[in-house]
């Protein structure tokens, strides 16, 4: 056999060879493209559809974390071990025009709503916008707050207000006297809720009942499954953005943020918010500070729009802490867009 026959072969050989042994060492995976497929992974889930994964006796995921935001169509979920959340974007296009977000939430034992503050060491003056405070806590859902620390900057009546089992003030007025009416909000560390009248007790019962935080702003919507109808005809009648919280029981929640003086939605009155969360199932309910204070926050974004320019979105205002729920490291950076 000559020199160059010898060559050929071995160079044919080596082109059979080669290809074999690099088949060896490449996994092939198969990629599923339906609709359906779910993937897992040490710390995320993720559906195709939007729809929450496969989820345990108790209503939460064994492991993970499920996010889905649809901005354009309205909707955002949330879904961990211990809490799970589900928003959604309402319109109303009768007139008067309304767009309103209504959360429910669930929450298992010890996942409780909590006061988070920009700063701790002067929690009162130190303010920032309210989406800015969810990412500086990681806080998976949010809403604003009673907005005590205008009222302490100001001297005035502040209510009864309860910061992490201290008084941070126990002057307040007589039931029902004027807007806001210093109505109460308790948060209990189980998770529990109540609300009380403004004067209804003093500052030191609700120590002593064990609360961790109180609120005061008002009125309160729904006390054991009843309107607070008194007070609804009275206060807040106009049109406006709203901000409410609602407890169904504890360990399950909603709460209602609705967009006012934009082009898309005139505002509503509080008696609007305490019927639909009535009709959502609350036995409890309290209103929230509104206007340019009203915001829905879910992973570090703020949801509903306050501008008067429509379509270019602006932040609340700037506060001292938000209503919170949640923790999750996915939530977006401080240096994100807003």
């Amino acid at each position: 056999m000559t020199r160059m026959k010898r060559f050929l072969i071995v160079l044919l050989l080596l082109c059979l060879c080669i290809p074999m042994a690099l088949a060896e060492e490449i996994e092939v995976v198969e990629l599923d493209d339906t609709d359906e497929t779910t993937e897992t992974t040490e710390t995320t889930v993720t559906t195709a559809t939007g729809e929450f994964p496969p989820l345990n006796a108790n209503g939460f995921l064994d492991e993970g974390e499920f996010v889905f935001e649809d901005e354009e169509n309205g909707i955002w979920r949330f879904c961990s071990q211990t809490l799970r959340i589900e928003i959604y974007r309402r319109t109303q296009k009768s007139k008067p025009k309304l767009v309103w977000y209504e959360a429910e939430i669930f929450a298992a034992e010890g996942e409780a709503f909590d006061m988070l503050s920009w700063s701790e060491t002067n929690r009162w003056k130190n303010l920032n916008y309210p989406y800015q405070i969810a990412r500086e806590h990681k806080t998976v859902f949010a809403v604003n707050s009673d907005f005590a620390h205008l009222r302490i900057s100001k001297k005035m009546v502040v209510g009864i207000v309860i910061r992490d089992g201290e008084i941070v003030s126990s002057r307040t007025n007589k039931k029902n006297k004027a807007f806001p009416n210093y109505d109460t909000l308790v948060l209990m560390p189980d998770g529990d809720m109540k609300v009380y009248w403004s004067n209804e007790l003093k500052a030191q019962d609700y120590l002593d009942m064990g609360a961790d935080d109180v609120l005061a702003f008002g009125p309160y919507m729904i006390r054991d499954g009843e309107l607070n109808k008194t007070a609804l005809k009275k206060f807040a009648t106009g049109s406006a953005p709203r901000t409410a919280i609602g407890m169904a029981e504890k360990g399950h929640y909603f709460a209602i943020v609705t967009e006012g003086r934009n082009k898309r939605s005139n505002g509503c009155s509080v008696q609007f918010c305490a019927e639909r969360l009535l009709e959502l199932g609350c036995t409890l309910a309290f209103n929230l500070d509104g206007g340019q204070s009203s915001a829905m926050i879910f992973m570090g974004r703020q949801l509903n729009l306050i501008t008067n320019d429509y379509g270019n979105k602006a932040s609340a205002r700037k506060a001292a802490e938000i209503l919170g729920i949640g923790i999750s490291d996915q939530v977006a950076a401080e240096d994100d867009p807003f």
